[in-house]
């Protein structure tokens, strides 16, 4: 069975960290602030803190459902589900893994627009990106990994010009504290579901992991690791801006990043966007590898040569959408789906599990 695998396809438990990690921060942080805090204005940071705990849980559900088989979903759709239903919802999981992928790759590009080179063709930075995602999954899921790990720990410098602004800041913006209702609540959870969203891939991954079991520790390091930035960078954005400038300003954290001063940089924006390049690749990989991980198991293709398919399919999707609204529109709709993803179909997958085992124990 291809489950077990040979002990060189594996990686070290401790690495799920940064596969969780690396796949759910990108280029959102650049400008979540914006769509929570119109929701719960200073009260933002509670929610970044609620979201992340809710999705602690959900990574303990996802080790509940993946159990002690060294099996995948795409594994158990097919076991518990049949091969016509089992594959359907395989098909569907590839389409949702795609859809990632544009909306990391199409939102990166955006920002390297407006910021930096906005006369650049959107097909000109999509080749280039595509590419090297091509390359690394030619080196398998190791070399995948691998850049995960370097799309952690090379930025990671970045998170202390996170705080720069705090000079300038009036950290009075924060209070009160809990001034909004539930469905306020409820309404910031869900944008913020968005920022979260990447821990799935746990769901391919663990197959790959050599000591399955032992990794839940390092996978919920990842989540924390992950919460820890965003209410860095949610507190540093609400007592930097006023509830208005917040509003009007798509890209809070690089605006925020004008306050850095270095002797020898004059706009550092420019060397935090080139660095936020090796943060959003790692989400580009991660996406298409699971997509092509789909293909090989449910269609029977070969992931070098559905890659290629694959990524020719993003490389379309990003070219055709060319306006913001377009691109908000996409991030609207991605939230949606992840979260009826995370909050219907993880606790049904989770119960029907517990359910199942139980039976046939």
């Amino acid at each position: 069975m291809e489950n077990n695998r040979k002990k060189d396809l594996l990686v070290s438990s401790f690495l799920v960290m940064f596969i969780i990690h690396s796949n759910q921060v990108g280029v959102g942080i650049l400008g979540f602030p914006r769509y929570i805090t119109q929701y719960t204005e200073q009260d933002a940071w509670i929610v970044v803190i609620i979201t992340g705990l809710i999705f602690h849980v959900f990574v303990w559900m996802m080790y509940v459902i993946l159990g002690d088989d060294n099996e995948d979903i795409i594994d158990l759709h097919k076991k518990w589900f049949g091969s016509w239903i089992g594959g359907f919802l395989n098909i569907l999981f590839m389409l949702y893994m795609l859809l990632g992928a544009v909306i990391v790759l199409r939102t990166s590009i955006e920002v390297i627009q407006a910021w930096m080179f906005p006369e650049l063709q959107t097909w000109i930075p999509a080749i280039m990106y595509l590419l090297l995602t091509y390359y690394v999954l030619a080196g398998g899921f190791r070399t995948v990994v691998g850049v995960s790990f370097f799309g952690v720990i090379l930025p990671i410098w970045l998170i202390t010009t996170a705080v720069s602004p705090a000079k300038f800041s009036s950290f009075t913006n924060l209070l009160p504290v809990f001034d909004h209702s539930l469905k306020e609540f409820a309404m910031g959870i869900k944008q913020m579901t968005l920022s979260y969203l990447g821990a799935e891939i746990l769901l391919f991954a663990y197959p790959f992991l050599k000591n399955p079991k032992k990794s839940r520790i390092w996978a919920h390091l990842g989540i924390m690791g992950t919460t820890v930035i965003y209410l860095i960078v949610m507190v540093i954005s609400i007592a930097f801006y006023s509830d208005e400038q917040l509003q009007q300003t798509i890209w809070s954290t690089l605006v925020s990043w004008k306050m850095v001063e270095l002797p020898f940089v004059e706009r550092f924006e420019y060397i935090g966007i080139t660095f936020w390049c090796f943060v959003i690749f790692p989400n580009l990989c991660l996406y298409i590898w699971a997509a092509t991980r789909i293909g090989k198991k449910t269609l029977h293709i070969k992931q070098k040569h559905f890659s290629i398919v694959l990524l020719f399919l993003v490389f379309l999707a990003c070219v055709m959408i060319a306006t913001r609204e377009q691109i908000d529109m996409l991030n609207t709709v991605t939230a949606s789906i992840g979260t009826y993803f995370f909050y219907i179909y993880v606790p049904i997958i989770f119960l029907y599990s517990v359910i199942r085992r139980r039976v046939t124990r």
